[in-house]
């Protein structure tokens, strides 16, 4: 008997038979049943759910719960947790009934908005109508009773019979709503059976033979009904109303871009170039038109165009009238002037605790330095150091005009020179007080009293002789009488009292203006009025900008400068002129219009200055030119000042025989333009502590073309002079002999900073001078300490090899800078 008689084999109770295929490899396979379980689907009987629905809300329902709970509850579950079980269920759907509740009482006050917004769409509709019905009765009376006037009167039956076009509905009183409704109902239902008629929007789609046959006309799309649909439920909410348009009056100048015209009507540009073109003119949205074509675009769109002059731009940065009490109190200004070596710039120095005159070239000051000074009391004083040589005379000016203070300093050993005379009659004119410092007395030969009775001559009359002007003995090289100098300036700017208004837009003079390498167009700006800030948009002088970084007199940057402080503003899109005014506007495009226009009036004042009026003058200028011998030069300077200094200077060079003539002045460093600009017109090129590229350079020497540096502005007036006057001295000229790139810096001992170099061009020699360049902007001139390959001191080095060089006291020396090697020679000068 078999192990298997009378048995089922093991399985699933409910399952499927099934099989499953197995691949493996060579080609092997395998078939193995398997069996699945049907998944078991619970159905509730009928009835089953309300019963516990409502045994679980009874009480005798929650006795019986609890009665034979261990038999219906899982395992492990208590009659307390139960019980919280069941009141959370009882809560829950307390929660759900109330959540219901809340849901239709939303839902039947967004039913009676609804229909309080489309009652009131039909009130207005049907006032609508009733007005127009009552316009449209009066009409018809009015031409029945102009008939009846007019008609014969033996026709008396004809008029008076009723005309078939006047309709009883017409002169009926308004129709109430639900007539409305039923006519519309009634409306509804003919177009209904219209459709109908005409076989249904829903019929199907058009096909081949239909269209054979002549069957199937075009029918209106679902989305054309939805549209429909959807316009006529907006027009009844009164979404549907057009706003009316709005008459501007339009700006206009002399010429207007297409785009700008539309933007100041709120039209399309796309609307405004069709206009054009159906006027006959064919432009594009970015092209100019002239102001009678604007004027009549103007009128044709329904706006009134009113005309304006270019000028008129300038009017939105026109001086604010400030009230009284927005004034806030602010740093007295302080220019220090005077006579060339006085000792101006070592006097701001010792207040400042700096040394400025070891950075200037051959100890005079080429710039106007703005400093901030805090006193000991803690008040801020500005502090505006100018140039004492008779070349500065405009940066003198300039100073003096945006003043409040001005500080004269006299050497008692030299006492009243030219440019002090100068200097007075700078502050006069600007109606400025003034302060004298008799400086140097602590030099034997110092004589104050002396200062003080020439001064009388130029009416200045000072304390001590029973005058108003204070004066003040100081020495800026012991530090005596600082602080009582400092006492006279904070008693005066008290005197003053100085205010300013730091919550309006910003206004500010231009001191000095630089073309950086790196950085561009650079502005030294004293802040007037307002505050200046990041990000703020300015027109200054011929030139524009947006204030993209602001530097303080300490090479820190600020996020803005109150009344009274000097900054470096970086963010213009030229360099301007120094001595210009700059104003912050709101627009770019209000600054681009108002430097468009500064620029196109100083040219055309340019051209008219440049012009003869007559033929008579023409010819007589053509014959005093013909006699007199120019000498062409080309300036190019690092800032903007020394520029406009160093071309006054030479126009005051020469004499009926022989001028100088300056072709072009600019700021930076000497490019491949300037190059051809002087072979083209045979002039040398003057370089003004600038250097040129390594492209200018070479052109020069292809082009035999004589470029010339300079870094004191006298030795440079003095050469084009010897030049221009023929006196044919022996002059000492500078060749270079080499160049150096510096790779690296290292600091030695007892030796200081050394240089770590490559020389790239020529020889470097111990012997010959040297120029450290940085940017092509002369940083330092002086003499080498040390010249070394490698451990061993050498007289010089050829191209192509490294040394070592330090430079006799300075160490201010960085990777990247460029050694200029140099040597003087004396020549003999031809003209």
């Amino acid at each position: 008997m078999s192990d298997t008689d009378d048995k089922k084999p093991l399985g699933l109770k409910g399952a499927r038979p099934g099989q499953v295929k197995q691949s493996f490899s060579h080609g092997r396979t395998k078939s193995v049943v398997v069996e699945t379980k049907r998944r078991r689907v619970v159905v509730p009987k009928p009835g089953a759910a309300p019963a516990a629905t409502g045994s679980s809300a009874s009480p005798s329902s929650a006795g019986t719960s609890k009665k034979d709970g261990p038999s219906r509850r899982p395992a492990g579950i208590s009659d307390a947790e139960m019980e919280r079980r069941l009141a959370a269920v009882r809560a829950g759907r307390a929660r759900e009934a109330e959540e219901a509740v809340s849901r239709a009482e939303e839902e039947r006050q967004r039913e009676e908005d609804r229909e309080r917004r489309r009652a009131e769409a039909e009130t207005r509709e049907r006032e609508e109508r009733e007005r127009e019905a009552a316009l449209k009765a009066k009409a018809d009376d009015d031409a029945r009773r102009a008939a009846e006037a007019a008609a014969p009167p033996a026709e008396p039956a004809a008029a008076a019979a009723p005309r078939p076009a006047e309709k009883p509905a017409e002169r009926a009183a308004p129709r109430s709503t639900p007539v409305r409704k039923s006519e519309r109902e009634r409306e509804d239902r003919d177009s209904r059976g219209k459709a109908r008629e005409d076989g249904g929007r829903r019929a199907g789609k058009l096909t081949l033979s239909a269209a054979l046959d002549g069957e199937g006309g075009r029918q209106r799309s679902l989305a054309a009904m939805k549209r429909k649909q959807e316009k006529a439920r907006a027009k009844a909410l009164g979404q549907g109303i057009r706003a009316e348009k709005q008459v501007r009056e339009v700006q206009l100048p002399d010429t207007i871009v297409v785009q700008e015209l539309a933007n100041r009507m709120a039209e399309r540009s796309a609307d405004v170039v069709k206009m054009l073109m159906k006027m006959g003119m064919m432009v594009a949205q970015n092209q100019p038109i002239d102001a009678d074509t604007a004027e009549l675009v103007i009128e044709e769109f329904g706006h009134k165009a009113v005309r304006v002059s270019d000028a008129d731009v300038e009017q939105v940065i026109d001086a604010v009238n400030d009230s009284p009490e927005d004034l806030q109190p602010r740093s007295p200004i302080i220019t220090i002037m005077g006579h060339v070596d006085h000792g101006k710039t070592s006097l701001l120095d010792k207040i400042r605790q700096a040394n400025v005159v070891a950075g200037e070239a051959g100890g005079i000051t080429q710039h106007i330095g703005a400093y901030q000074v805090t006193t000991e009391s803690g008040a801020v004083l500005t502090f505006l150091d100018t140039p004492g040589h008779a070349a500065f005379t405009s940066m003198r000016a300039r100073g003096a005009q945006v003043t409040d203070i001005v500080v004269l300093v006299v050497a008692a050993d030299d006492s009243v020179m030219p440019q002090t005379i100068e200097a007075i009659n700078h502050a006069k004119a600007a109606g400025v007080p003034m302060i004298v410092a008799i400086n140097k007395c602590d030099k034997p030969d110092a004589d104050p009293n002396r200062v003080r009775t020439e001064l009388l001559q130029h009416e200045v009359v000072v304390e001590a002789m029973s005058g108003e002007v204070q004066d003040v003995e100081v020495s800026a090289i012991t530090g005596k009488g600082l602080d009582q100098l400092l006492e006279a300036i904070a008693l005066q700017a008290e005197i003053l009292e100085l205010k300013a208004n730091p919550e309006r837009a910003a206004m500010g003079a231009v001191i000095e203006a630089k073309l950086d390498v790196g950085r561009g167009p650079v502005a030294t700006v004293l802040v007037q009025h307002g505050t200046l800030r990041k990000g703020d948009i300015f027109v200054v002088g011929e030139q524009w900008g947006k204030v993209r970084a602001l530097i303080d007199d300490h090479g820190e940057r600020v996020d803005e400068a109150g009344p009274s402080v000097p900054v470096e503003v970086l963010g213009l899109n030229g360099t301007p002129e120094a001595g210009d005014v700059l104003n912050v506007v709101e627009t770019e495009g209000q600054a681009r219009e108002i430097a468009d226009y500064r620029h196109e009036a100083a040219k055309d004042k340019r051209a008219a200055a440049g012009a003869a009026t007559t033929l008579e003058q023409l010819m007589a200028r053509a014959k005093a030119d013909k006699d007199v011998a120019e000498l062409p030069v080309l300036i190019k300077a690092d800032v903007q000042g020394s520029a406009e200094a160093i071309v006054q200077a030479l126009e005051k060079v020469g004499n009926e025989e022989v001028r100088v003539r300056v072709l072009h002045y600019g700021v930076g460093a000497i490019t491949d333009s300037d190059v051809g600009l002087a072979e083209a017109s045979g002039a040398p090129i003057i370089g003004f502590n600038v250097r040129a590229n390594a492209t200018a350079r070479t052109a020069a020497q292809q082009k035999g073309v004589e470029i010339r540096y300079y870094s004191i502005i006298y030795d440079l007036i003095d050469d084009i002079k010897a030049a221009a006057s023929g006196l044919l001295k022996d002059e000492v000229r500078e060749r270079f002999i080499g160049y150096a790139s510096i790779k690296e810096v290292f600091k030695v001992s007892g030796v200081g900073k050394v240089a770590g170099c490559l020389v790239t061009e020529g020889i470097a020699r111990r012997s010959a001078g040297v120029r450290l360049l940085r940017d092509n902007v002369v940083v330092h001139e002086g003499t080498l300490k040390t010249l070394k390959r490698f451990k061993d001191e050498v007289k010089e080095v050829i191209s192509g090899q490294e040394c070592g060089m330090a430079f006799e006291n300075y160490e201010d020396i960085r990777p990247g800078d460029v050694i200029e090697i140099f040597e003087r020679e004396t020549v003999e000068r031809t003209l």
